[in-house]
């Protein structure tokens, strides 16, 4: 067989290389998206606080299930076929989700959008490893990462634009209920509806590569493996790789199995296995209490609560997924430098720092908030509740010529809503709760105030405190546990548990994601955002003593002298 020619592996390896950073950025979409199109779900489909939180946290469920049974799928049948699936599964949960009209359907949709993240973020590295030289390896691994943080700042990108239309469009309909639900509809349904097209090209792609040659050749398929590897590889140095596999295939031969069972049982065994695995569950579970998910996530809900306006709180989340993205970048540039024991202790130490600064602010307004449902109540007539602020009698709940606040939410049956209103502002100084004429499903059901609170009216100065926070935060969760986490792990779990190890404390890691991202709305609605953030930052701590006193570093050491690390023995000069 010839020599392929030089120029033709180059554009192969190029072609892999685009598509598995498609991969990577649908699975950033999957992330981002919600953020900006969360706002303006709740104004046409009928769901309670909990149903948003849940609506957001679906994905993560998704993504968890998924990366459980990924690899072994991806070992039944191939990690091409993988990637297909994970591709026509994000395609059909865009038209699933964009054609909802009721919650279980959008619920459905996000849940079948996570599943094909979880796909994707174990499948297309597994793909990437087996597929790409040596000396490509960590160029690939790279780009699958910045292309996840780029599909975030994508979602941002388009969550903006729609953003900006849909608040020109509202502000336009003066009041008019139907516009507005129209107007929020068309947004949220817009932003969904363009993600599918980098969908439909990681679709499409997939078709033009070749399986994995290790898995082709593992699977007794050597013909195959070999046409595969020679796409992207020369002659000798596919004989030279295919050779190193056999010689590997041999020695696992020669080695006993062990099961699923035998691996749990040595991990809780032995102290070599046990003290890595407790470490990075804690790892892991704390990499998601830090609060990173939820943050990007309830981004520009979380600036709006600040003081910000949905306009600039839109572009201001923008901004600091764009630093999410650059800080990226420059952590892959440290990492091999630095260390990742270093680069875990800094980012996790600045992260602490971010947010309890982002507590103090939120609690310097939220701890003078009173409850006012008692007198909100009392100003409900015929199920329809009209306050003017700037007349209302809500109590002394502002000093004598401050502007009041007042949040109010409130049920028609299922269908769950917060009315803002500020007595100082020309827009907003009159809150009107009425039933939706086009809500059938809670036609005739009675007004129900379930929280109102006022207060003080955060500031634009406070909004833009809190988004320095948020960027400061990205910054450091970037530049630390962003990058060096998983890299870290890999190498720290030893190889004879790490499938199963591996999979375990992945699981630890998406149920901990899942779970604070399913209470967080319900959480600062009734103890406040300064309760979250002081909650994350409790979990950081933890994370950076983990960090600082048991993670050994790992930088320049072989799987070796880090597993005999654990067992006791000193490292060899």
């Amino acid at each position: 067989m010839t020599t392929s020619p030089a120029g033709n592996t180059s554009f192969y390896n190029r072609l892999l290389l685009f598509i598995s950073g498609l991969g990577g950025l649908l699975y950033g979409i999957d992330i981002g998206i919600i953020d900006p199109a969360l706002g303006y779900l709740g104004k046409t489909i009928s769901m309670t606080e909990e149903n948003k939180s849940v609506i957001v946290a679906a994905v993560l469920f998704g993504s968890m299930v998924a990366s459980v049974i990924a690899g072994f799928f991806a070992d039944l049948i191939g990690r091409k076929l993988m990637m297909i699936i994970s591709a026509v599964m994000f395609v059909g949960s865009v038209a699933i989700i964009f054609t909802s009209q009721t919650y279980i359907p959008l619920l459905l949709g996000r849940i079948l959008q996570g599943m094909s993240g979880g796909v994707i973020a174990v499948v297309v590295p597994l793909y990437l490893a087996e597929c790409l030289k040596a000396d490509s390896r960590g160029k690939g691994t790279s780009i699958f990462q910045f292309m996840l943080t780029f599909g975030i700042v994508v979602a941002a990108f388009v969550g903006d634009h729609y953003t900006k239309a849909a608040e020109a469009s509202i502000e336009a309909a003066q009041g008019n209920q139907e516009a507005i639900v129209a107007a929020s509809s068309q947004a949220w349904r817009g932003m969904f509806l363009s993600v599918i097209y980098p969908g439909i090209v990681f679709l499409l792609g997939t078709f033009f590569i070749s399986e994995s040659p290790r898995w082709l050749y593992r699977k007794g398929k050597k013909d195959q493996a070999r046409s595969a590897m020679l796409r992207s590889r020369t002659t000798a140095e596919t004989d030279f790789e295919l050779g190193e596999l056999e010689t590997s295939l041999a020695h696992e031969r020669e080695k006993p199995k062990i099961s699923f069972g035998e691996s749990l049982r040595e991990i809780f065994t032995q102290r070599k296995y046990v003290v890595p695995f407790v470490i990075a569950c804690v790892i892991l579970g704390c990499n998601q209490a830090t609060g990173i998910n939820s943050i990007l996530g309830f981004m520009t809900t979380i600036l709006q609560q600040a003081g910000m306006a949905a306009e600039k709180a839109s572009s201001s989340g923008l901004y600091i997924k764009i630093l999410n993205c650059v800080m990226t970048v420059v952590a892959v540039a440290l990492v091999d430098r630095k260390g990742r024991k270093f680069l875990l202790k800094l980012g996790t130490g600045g992260i602490i720092a971010s947010l309890l600064a982002g507590s103090a602010v939120f609690y310097s307004f939220e701890s003078k908030r009173v409850d006012v449902a008692e007198k909100v109540n009392a100003m409900i007539v015929a199920d329809k509740l009209t306050i003017d602020l700037t007349s209302a009698d809500l109590g002394k709940v502002v000093e004598a010529g401050q502007p009041v606040q007042l949040s109010v939410l409130y049920a028609y049956g299922n269908k769950q809503d917060i009315a803002v209103g500020i007595s100082n502002s020309d827009k907003k100084k009159t809150i009107e709760i009425t039933p939706k004429a086009d809500d059938k499903e809670n036609a005739g059901q009675p007004l129900r105030i379930l929280r109102a609170q006022a207060g003080p009216v955060p500031t634009e100065a406070t909004g833009t405190m809190i988004a320095t926070c948020l960027a400061v935060f990205i910054a450091f969760f970037s530049i630390g546990p962003g990058v060096c986490v998983w890299l870290a792990l890999s190498e720290l779990m030893p190889t004879r548990i790490r499938s199963v190890g591996m999979g375990v404390a992945l699981l630890v890691n998406q149920g901990v994601s899942t779970g604070i991202a399913a209470f967080f709305l319900p959480i600062v609605g009734n103890h406040g955002y300064f309760a979250m953030f002081a909650f994350w930052a409790g979990c950081t701590v933890i994370y950076f003593i983990t960090a600082a006193f048991f993670l050994p570093e790992t930088k320049g050491k072989t799987l070796e002298e880090i597993e005999e690390h654990f067992e006791g023995k000193k490292s060899k000069a």
